[in-house]
Parts: structure tokens; sequence; C-alpha cells
């Protein structure tokens, strides 16, 4: 199939597509690497009239440090920010997972925003996001709105975007001194969305775990102290507790062992990261 047609504007900075945006609403997608929203608009899932992109925009492409956070710009390619050399040591999680983002190619294309705008439950920018209790920082004209990633992301493929607004950077507050982090994920082959994916994130005082490809939208589940001895009996509640499903790729019973077992893997390596 062919895409309905639309309008393609193209734009320089910011301000002109946010203020496209806000002027056409429901009328308009943004475009930034369209791995995802291209094979959309050729199914006829996406139907806009007006087709932004904002990738011409300098200020889409920057990664900044500082105020104790990493800020990426949501027209960040993937293989950008994993190229980068100091990238393990600005966000040691994103190093992790970022080269299990599809593949080589859609990576030189797909972009950060984009892939929290796609809000696969599956994908991993977003799990990290949840992981990391980052923000997405949301544009309405000049007025900007920072939203954690629990409440962003509403359902599969659902999110707390307004019609009027785009994405316009992701930020990462830094981990703590000593923490350490780890991932791992299950999927039919390399490249393809995760049937399971885990992300851990153990500080002094806290153990993170959080779980993508079960619940529609990542799953986040904190313990305020948790020792080895202990991490079967509550990785199975987690397993438990969560609306696994069964589908074409995984039985719903496969997708709790894994949370089991992914789980326990990824707290291990997360603790062996720890200082």
């Amino acid at each position: 199939m062919k895409p309905a047609p639309f309008d393609y504007i193209r734009c320089d900075s910011l301000d002109e597509a946010a203020g496209l945006i806000f002027e056409t609403g429901d009328e308009a997608r943004v475009i930034a690497g369209g791995q995802s929203l291209m094979a959309m608009l050729n199914m006829r899932l996406a139907r806009p009239s007006v087709l932004i992109d904002f990738m011409n925009a300098e200020e889409t492409r920057r990664v900044e440090t500082g105020k104790n956070m990493l800020r990426i710009g949501a027209g960040v390619r993937q293989a950008e920010l994993l190229a980068r050399k100091d990238l393990a040591v600005l966000n040691p999680l994103l190093a992790k997972l970022l080269p299990w983002v599809g593949h080589p190619q859609t990576r030189a294309r797909g972009t950060i925003g984009g892939s929290i705008a796609h809000a696969d439950p599956s994908a991993e920018i977003p799990l990290a996001l949840c992981a990391l209790d980052g923000k997405v920082v949301l544009r309405k004209g000049r007025k900007l709105r920072r939203v954690g990633g629990a409440e962003f992301f509403l359902g599969m493929m659902l999110t707390d975007k307004a019609e009027d607004e785009l994405i316009e950077a992701v930020e990462f507050p830094d981990l703590p001194a000593g923490s350490g982090t780890g991932f791992g994920e299950v999927g039919r082959r390399k490249g393809d969305f995760a049937i399971v994916a885990c992300a851990a994130v153990v500080t002094k005082s806290r153990v993170r775990l959080a779980v993508g490809g079960v619940n529609d939208t990542p799953v986040v589940k904190d313990w305020d102290a948790l020792a080895p001895e202990d991490e079967a009996e509550a990785l199975n509640a987690l397993a438990w507790s969560l609306d696994a499903r069964g589908d074409l790729h995984a039985t719903a019973r496969y997708r709790r062992d894994l949370v089991r077992g992914l789980g326990a893997q990824v707290l291990k390596e997360a603790r062996a990261c720890a200082g």
C-alpha cells in the first residue's frame, strides 16, 4: 500500500515546528527517523494531512550534559548516541541497551525521540526512560512541560503527549555514585522487538527492576532492600503480578519465566557493577 496524500513541510528551527504543530493539531505528524511512522503511513494506520520534518533544526540534534542530567534532543540518531565514546560514563544503562535497538541500519535513521513517541511496550529506550526516572520534555508553542516515564506511557502506543505538542528532548538524571546497572532481553531474532526485556538499577538505597514486553507499558518495581537470597521469591511475585498474555511469539507462562530468569541475570549484573 501507499500512504494517503499529505503535505510535507521541512522546518529549519524547533520554534517553526512547534508553531506548526500548535496550529494544525491532530492534522499533523512529526517525522524524525521515520522507522516506525513510515510503516504506519504505508499501511494507512496514520493519515496525517501534514508531515512536519524537524530534523533540519540543529537544536533537536544536541546532546547536553550538566545540571546532574543527560539531555538528549528528540532528533538525535540512535547510532550517533551509541557511537559516543563517553556514553558508558554518562549513562551506562543506555550504553548497554542501545546495541539491542533494532539493527545498525535502523539505528542509523531511528531517533531517541521517535522511539519514545512510538511507545512500543517492548522497545528498549522507553524501558530505559522508566528505569532511570527520566522525563520527556514536551513543547506546545513556546511552553514546555516535563512528564516522567510512568506518567507519559499510558498504554500500547499511547502517550500523554497532546495533539498540539511535540517531543523536544528526553532527560535522564545522573545516577548516584556507586550505582550499578544491568540489561538483558530475549527476542525471536537479534534486532526483533523483545519478548521480554529487563533493566536493573542498584543504588545504596534501592534495588529497581524495569520490565518491558509483558504489560502494555514498561513496569517498574522498587525494593528498599533486597538480599540476593530473597531475589527468587521477589521475582516470582513480580512475574505473577504482571499482566502476562500469550500471543504468536510466546505464551504467558514463558513470559513469566523470562521475568524470573532475566530479572535474576540483570540484577546480578547490576550488583557486580555497583561500587
